[in-house]
Parts: C-alpha cells; sequence; structure tokens
C-alpha cells in the first residue's frame, strides 16, 4: 500500500516492460512492514536529464534504481561517483544525501560475480568474455578484474566502447591481460551477454554458441525472459548458466544498503518475490 508517508525509489530506464525490481523489492518492504515502494519510470534518452532533475526535487524521493540506456550519461550527471561506478564508466544506483548532492553508484557487476561465486564457481586465474561494453558490461568487466581473472575479452559493436572499457580496466589493473575486437568464446571459462540481445523474439545471438565449449560457464543480463534463446543454446551444449535476474537477486542486499534500508539475503528475496515473465 503506497501512502503519502511512503519513501520512493525511482526506477528509470526505456522501455519499461520488462523491468524485475518492482517485482522483488515491493514484496520485500511489504513482509517486513517497510514503508517504501519501488516505481517503474518510464524516461527517453532525449527526456533524461532533464527529468532526472526534476524527479529527484520529489520530497518523498530518496533515490533511483537507473538501468538501459541510462547508466552510462548518469555519470556525468550526479555530483560523486563511487570508484566502480568511475571504473565502469556507468551508474545503476543514485542516492540523494542529506545535502541536497546526489551520488551514483554501481552494483550490476558486483551482483553478476556474487551470484557465480555462490554457484561455486573460481574466478581467480579464469578468463573472461564479456560481449557488450555498455554500463552493465563495463560493470562486470571492473567486477571480474576485481575477482583476480587472469584475462578479459572485450566486444562491442562499438568498438570505441571496448577499447574505452580496456584502456580503464587496464589503468586500475596493470597484470590484467585485455583484449578487444572479437567476440568468438573459444578458449574461455566464462561468457556473458551483456547486450540486449535476447530481450525481443528474433533477436541474434550475441555469439556463435556451437564455439562455447560445454564446461563453459554461461551468463545473461537480460530479464524479460527467464531462459533466454541464447542461455537454452548454450545448456543444449551442456554449459551451466547464470540467468539475468540472478544477478539482480545477488546485488539488492547491497542496494538496500546503499539506501540505508534494513538489508536482507537473496534466499529471502526469492521466497517473497512475485516475479512474471
Amino acid at each position: 500500500m503506497i501512502r503519502g508517508t511512503t519513501t520512493l525509489i525511482a526506477h528509470i530506464g526505456y522501455p519499461t516492460h520488462a523491468f524485475k525490481a518492482p517485482m522483488i523489492y515491493n514484496p520485500y518492504f511489504e513482509s517486513v512492514g517497510i514503508d517504501a515502494a519501488v516505481v517503474p519510470m518510464g524516461v527517453k534518452a532525449e527526456d533524461y536529464e532533464g527529468a532526472l532533475r526534476t524527479i529527484f526535487k520529489f520530497t518523498n524521493v530518496r533515490g533511483a534504481l537507473i538501468t538501459m540506456p541510462h547508466k552510462v550519461s548518469t555519470c556525468g550527471l550526479v555530483d560523486e561517483l563511487s570508484p566502480t561506478a568511475l571504473i565502469a564508466g556507468a551508474c545503476n544506483a543514485i542516492l540523494l544525501r542529506s545535502d541536497g548532492t546526489l551520488l551514483g553508484d554501481m552494483f550490476d557487476g558486483a551482483g553478476f560475480v556474487r551470484g557465480l561465486l555462490r554457484k561455486g564457481l573460481k574466478l581467480h586465474g579464469a578468463r573472461v568474455l564479456v560481449v557488450g561494453c555498455g554500463g552493465v558490461g563495463c560493470a562486470i568487466a571492473a567486477s571480474f578484474a576485481a575477482a583476480g581473472v587472469a584475462g578479459i575479452g572485450l566486444f562491442d559493436r562499438n568498438a570505441r566502447s571496448a577499447d574505452g572499457l580496456a584502456a580503464r580496466l587496464s589503468s586500475h589493473y596493470a597484470a590484467l591481460e585485455v583484449t578487444t575486437d572479437s567476440n568468438d568464446p573459444a578458449g574461455y571459462d566464462v561468457v556473458v551477454n551483456a547486450t540486449p540481445m535476447g530481450m525481443n523474439v528474433g533477436d541474434e545471438l550475441p555469439m556463435d554458441v556451437s564455439r562455447i565449449a560445454p564446461t563453459t560457464f554461461v551468463g545473461e543480463v537480460v530479464m524479460k525472459t527467464e531462459m533466454t534463446a541464447f542461455l537454452a543454446a548454450a545448456k543444449a551444449r551442456g554449459c551451466p548458466v547464470q540467468i539475468g535476474t540472478d544477478m539482480l537477486f545477488e546485488q539488492i542486499p547491497a542496494y538496500l544498503e546503499f539506501f540505508g534500508f534494513p538489508t536482507t539475503t537473496p534466499e529471502v528475496l526469492r521466497a517473497v518475490a512475485r516475479l512474471s515473465y
């Protein structure tokens, strides 16, 4: 029940039809008696800067979840960025601080990597391919580097995005082997689709699945459907997989702490979530 006393967290992106966060946060808030709500707000890229300023004038807004296509542009619209957001070059959470300034942070990568580690995957010394170097891909690559992988392959149709991320990674992790320009998954221990491919029926696959070894761990960020065509094809080859919403469940406890709410565990969140596809 949303009341006049309810604290709002804006969930900003476009389009909104694939948003899953409200179906996880809001049942959790209800289950523990927190008077707060996550509210989807559809904002196109051309309207985003003005809309963001307006939204944070609302006195009952504490912060925002930021998703496609705004994660990169948000970096230039907040007053301060966390170190993780600086390395990622992207931001998926904004906190309105008591002095009126906006702090931006990034949790996508941490959520994705925590999900893999909880599944028993050993990342230290591994070789990882990340296809898609937008906001979420940058965050995931940064978190892989922090987890101690030996090498990261980066690919994006916009070569400048991949090259920029490679430069930022190399500046912070001098020993990390970083390559760009190929989405060939052969020889990698982990491959990740960090593109929107899979959001819609008939989308082409982000890489040649026939080149993925059955021992390779395959991850996805698309949340519109649980088993995307890409994951289904990888699973048919015998690959272990991580669905898109796993990343979301793993990062929500960190988000809750960021916004000043009582934290919880992914297991509690899964038990109360009301996800639909």
